[in-house]
């Protein structure tokens, strides 16, 4: 398999960033860590060598970025407005620095963003609020609602909302959208979401779920036994899947 690795200082997040581009060809699947992760655990956690078919036949090409979670959603020691503000920050990242770079390195125009657990939330919420830009989204173990304690996961907000965390929570901005064009373009998305049916996230996605159907967008919602949320699991749902 062809393995890249890049590193440049990132004028929007100010500081240096790190990737890992799998593959020489295909859908270019922009590939989010779980929780604090890093670019490399897909490829530490076999998910890459579970992939390689599809990879070494110019399939997929992965885009394997990092995270800065533990500076934005899990800041914990800063307010909650900063920790949104440096979110969005990433999304741009993401949009105008990893997706420049995916579109120079290979000229597919199939977009697949993709993640498990924390890394699941930010494949769906990019892809939902630009859908224009991507035409598949597969969501393994995800939480689609931050602002709210779950289990024995924390809200990540301590309380405080605004119009920012609602337009970065999918659980809230789905059923609540009208744009006609928006609409459109998630409509012809492939949406494939996967939890365990003992996940304690697992009401988020019966709550998106939901909110997708009442708005006609197409999806598909699989329910594993168990909890579902290990690399294991991850490991035997991207062969379904992705």
């Amino acid at each position: 398999m062809q393995r890249e690795y890049y590193l440049w200082w990132s004028p929007r997040l100010q500081r240096d960033m790190e990737m890992l581009v799998i593959g020489h060809a295909g859908a270019r699947v922009l590939v989010f860590p779980t929780r604090a992760g890093r670019f490399y655990d897909y490829e530490n956690w076999g998910l890459v060598e579970t992939l390689r078919p599809s990879i070494e036949q110019g399939f997929l090409q992965l885009y394997c970025v990092d995270s800065v979670d533990r500076e934005s959603l899990y800041a914990f020691h800063r307010p909650p407005q900063e920790r949104i503000a440096r979110h969005v920050q990433y999304e741009s990242y993401i949009l105008d620095e990893v997706l420049s770079l995916s579109r120079q390195l290979n000229p597919n125009p199939f977009v697949i963003a993709h993640g498990c657990s924390l890394g699941a939330y930010h494949a769906v919420n990019i892809a939902f609020r630009h859908p224009h830009l991507f035409h598949k989204v597969v969501a393994l173990s995800g939480r689609y609602d931050l602002t709210v304690a779950t289990g024995s996961f924390r809200a990540l907000f301590d309380g405080y909302y605004d119009d920012t965390i609602y337009f970065h929570t999918p659980c809230h901005f789905i059923p609540r959208l009208t744009d006609p064009s928006i609409l459109a373009h998630l409509r012809r998305m492939e949406i494939t979401l996967v939890i365990g049916e003992e996940d304690p996230f697992i009401w988020t996605n019966h709550a998106l779920s939901a909110a997708l159907w009442e708005k006609d967008i197409p999806h598909a919602l699989h329910i594993w036994p168990g909890e579902a949320h290990r690399i294991e699991h991850w490991r035997e749902m991207i062969r379904h899947y992705l």
